[in-house]
């Protein structure tokens, strides 16, 4: 079943029905401010950091679900109902929800009354903005009301739904004319405030949410908007909201627009106060007189859809598959954007509360937004090193807002410490920034402790070297990639966390992922010390990486396949000797990646297995069989119901892994079947199994052991984006940055076809043809650059800011 299309022309997400299985989302900004917004309008928005900066509130795990947003009620004498059908859920003539990039559409009618709703949030501004369209359709006049609404967060997300004995008591806000602000511990240690404001004049407004809506009602029964009648309360001590009335008359065929500013602001500490105990305002009037017209919101729309028109020209494909297009163009890296911005920390499944960035989250993120805005991507790549510790460990998160490392989880994620070496390659392959190498870092943010970028990774490195096992195997510490494989983490008391009861350090406890992402890692690494003077380091690290391939061949090989760990007491993980969970797909994907066991035939002999064993309709799972009872030994992936997450559910992070790892081996049918069952353009048609959005990524999505096997979890906030990109982009379409230029080597499905991808890189556009009327999947005979033989299949840098045509013969 289907709950909408895609528009590929206008490039959105069209849902046409709005109970949609899940809420289904959208985000609004790109710099520091953002929102949320489901198809009904529900969601919330912030300023920079999701915890610390909320300015309004969204209930999670709420009945009904998607409880809280930004409201518009309409009172047609006496007929109640919402643009987005949500919260009142009145029967409407017609509904529609347009998800577009960076900015979202609701189209709805109800009795002669047409209200279109479109959000943003404006480039450059800290705000998000509400253009209310309003059209009589009728033959007759229309006179009616508008309520807008939104809730106030008091600012800290956890404190406000957590500290009520407080929160029911610092409530303040002030009404100036047809602005609403916010203004809770303004007066005393915050110097930022919420504005809420109309382009109109108002007949009425309400601040206090009890007022509002009554004491026993929900947001689809508000008092004041079914009585069509403000308060017009100010919120003193209790929970503040913002609510402007309007009432209007259309003439028949007759529009108007309001247009609402839902605003943050920030004063020096010396300029708070107009006078006492009064707001300046001066930053809040600034803001909404930028957005008080139609032609002021027309130009921002506009500058929009520049700003992504000029993101999305960076990598454009053109092949005969309308879903691959769909993907590769517009969502896939839509959806890398938003995930760098995000990392894991606010979407509908994560509250926006606890994680913040994630350190190895966000080096993996680099792989699919490096090639966006090179720039940023630089940014983050200091501020993830800066987190790093001397002994080149690193904190697991750090907050947005602060830039310092999360001590509620801390370290001892021992595969964290190359995930920067492999952001930093990405970024030096698609920028040649080799300058980046000698950035002054600091340690764990300590002032005084600056070190070249370069000797970051150094430590990193090392950190593997230092802390290896019996079987010359990198100690997994608390966990690796899969946070819910915890060696060294004994639970047994309820509610307690896996990774930071960290309780049993054993010095036995192994990983094989580790050592495959140590050896992929590694000639890159090795490479850039080279070209930075450090030949005799750049030895060492290769001999390292045969010593680490023979570790793997010598005790991580399985004989089918590669194992998945030793655990603290030198048992082994992943293997066909346990009973349960006898193989797990990230060994087998990143080890053949890294090469290992490619010329002796095993990588083969693996993949295959995961094809045999892991493999199902809706993807391959993460480990097979399923554990069916608890595991002290192995931690949280236990835990887990059968089918669930990292207990045999399809980890769709880990899928590409596999893809890529064919892609090695050049097998390109197998490369893409694995490509396109997580890929969700082609999971539309069963959105009644999928559940979560059509157009991005989920993390997870229910294994066969699991009674609603193809549901999908955790959407959006995912590095499936990112890998998924990685792959589709690098090694199945084969487009792929090297240090010295642009490496061209496609493995794709023998009856592909041709196809086409414009790609701009450092400073040049190139537009590459490839031919493969001889129905291969991988290889190439022949290229040409702007009708010149190129030998091999690489393409030097051109750098010269023009546009060149490549020609590839595949054969």
């Amino acid at each position: 079943m289907k709950f909408g299309y895609f528009d590929d022309v206008r490039r959105e997400y069209v849902i046409t029905r709005p109970d949609t299985p899940y809420p289904w989302i959208n985000y609004l900004g790109s710099e520091d401010f953002f929102s949320l917004i489901s198809n009904t309008s529900g969601g919330y928005c912030f300023y920079k950091d999701a915890r610390m900066l909320r300015l309004t509130r969204y209930r999670y795990n709420n009945v009904p679900t998607d409880a809280g947003g930004r409201y518009f009620y309409i009172n047609d004498q006496g007929t109640v109902w919402n643009p987005g059908w949500a919260p009142t859920k009145t029967p409407l003539d017609s509904y529609g929800c347009r998800h577009g990039l960076g900015y979202s559409i609701f189209g709805s009618s109800k009795n002669g009354l047409r209200a279109t709703q479109t959000v943003f949030v404006p480039i450059g501004a800290d705000c998000e903005v509400t253009r209310l369209t309003m059209k009589n359709t009728s033959a007759e006049p229309k006179s009616f009301q508008v309520f807008s609404f939104v809730e106030f967060c008091l600012w800290n997300a956890y404190d406000d739904m957590t500290n009520f004995q407080r929160n029911f008591n610092i409530g303040e806000v002030e009404v100036d004319g047809r602005a609403i602000y916010h203004k809770s511990e303004y007066r005393e240690r915050r110097n930022h405030y919420a504005v809420f404001g109309v382009n109109t004049a108002i007949d009425g407004f309400d601040t206090d949410r009890e007022s509002f809506l009554g004491a026993y009602n929900g947001f689809d029964r508000p008092d004041a908007v079914l009585e069509g009648k403000p308060r017009n309360s100010v919120a003193s001590g209790w929970a503040p909201v913002g609510s402007h009335c309007v009432r209007m008359t259309l003439a028949p065929g007759e529009e108007k627009s309001l247009i609402y500013v839902l605003g943050y602001c920030e004063n020096p500490e010396d300029q708070k106060w107009e006078s006492p105990n009064v707001v300046n305002k001066a930053p809040a009037k600034k803001l909404l007189s930028a957005f008080s017209t139609d032609a002021q919101v027309d130009s921002a729309l506009s500058r929009i859809k520049e700003y992504w028109d000029g993101l999305l020209s960076n990598f454009r494909l053109d092949s005969r598959d309308e879903k691959l297009n769909r993907m590769v163009n517009i969502w896939n890296q839509y959806q890398c954007m938003v995930t760098f911005n995000m990392s894991r920390s606010a979407s509908y499944f994560e509250s926006g509360i606890g994680r913040g960035m994630g350190f190895r989250d966000s080096a993996q993120d680099l792989l699919g937004f490096v090639h966006l805005i090179p720039s940023r991507a630089r940014t983050r790549i200091l501020d993830i090193a800066a987190t790093q510790m001397e002994d080149g460990s690193a904190y697991h998160q750090y907050q947005p807002l602060t830039k310092r490392g999360n001590h509620e989880v801390g370290s001892g994620f021992n595969d964290d410490s190359l995930w920067l070496i492999f952001g930093v390659i990405a970024y030096l392959k698609e920028t040649g920034d080799w300058p980046v190498l000698q950035e002054q870092v600091p340690f764990n943010n300590a002032e005084g402790t600056e070190v070249p970028l370069l000797e970051h990774l150094k430590r990193s490195f090392d950190h593997v070297l230092n802390n290896l096992g019996p079987h010359g195997l990198p100690l997994i510490g608390r966990a690796d990639w899969n946070d819910c494989l915890n060696l060294n983490c004994f639970s047994k008391t309820p509610g307690e966390s896996f990774q930071t009861c960290a309780n049993f350090e054993s010095g036995i406890a192994e990983s094989v992922f580790i050592a495959g992402l140590f050896v992929s890692v590694g000639p890159a690494y090795a490479e850039i010390l080279r070209r930075s003077g450090c030949a005799g380091e750049a030895e060492r690290a290769l001999r390292e990486v045969r010593n680490m391939t023979d570790a793997i061949l010598r005790d991580g090989w399985d004989g089918e396949w590669f194992l998945r760990a030793y655990d603290a007491f030198g048992d082994k993980v992943g293997s066909r000797e346990c009973d349960e969970g006898k193989l797990f797909i990230e060994p087998q994907g990143f080890c053949v990646m890294a090469g290992v066991g490619v010329k002796e035939g095993l990588a083969q002999r693996a993949l295959d297995s995961v094809h045999r064993h892991l493999d199902t309709e809706f993807g391959l799972v993460l480990n097979w069989p399923s554990y069916t009872s608890y595991r002290l030994n192995l931690g949280e992936i236990s835990s887990y119901p059968p089918g669930y997450k990292e207990n045999g559910g399809i980890f769709c992070h880990n899928n590409p892994w596999v893809s890529i790892a064919e892609t090695v081996l050049g097998r390109g049918d197998l490369a893409f079947s694995v490509y396109k069952k997580t890929c969700p353009a082609y999971t539309e048609q069963i959105s009644e199994v999928h559940r979560t959005e059509p157009y991005v990524y989920a993390q997870m999505i229910a294994g066969r052991d699991a009674p609603r096997h193809g549901e999908a979890k955790n959407s959006w906030l995912t590095g499936t984006a990112a890998w998924s990109f990685y792959n589709v982009s690098q090694f199945i379409l084969g487009i792929r940055p090297q240090f010295d230029g642009l490496e061209i080597d496609p493995c794709i499905p023998e009856d592909f076809g041709s196809f086409t991808v414009e790609r701009k890189f450092r400073g040049s556009t190139y537009r590459i043809e490839i031919d493969n009327t001889a129905g291969k999947s991988k290889g190439v005979k022949s290229m040409t650059l702007d009708g010149e033989p190129v030998r091999g299949n690489v393409l030097s840098v051109c750098g010269d800011g023009q546009k060149h045509v490549v020609r590839v013969c595949m054969g």
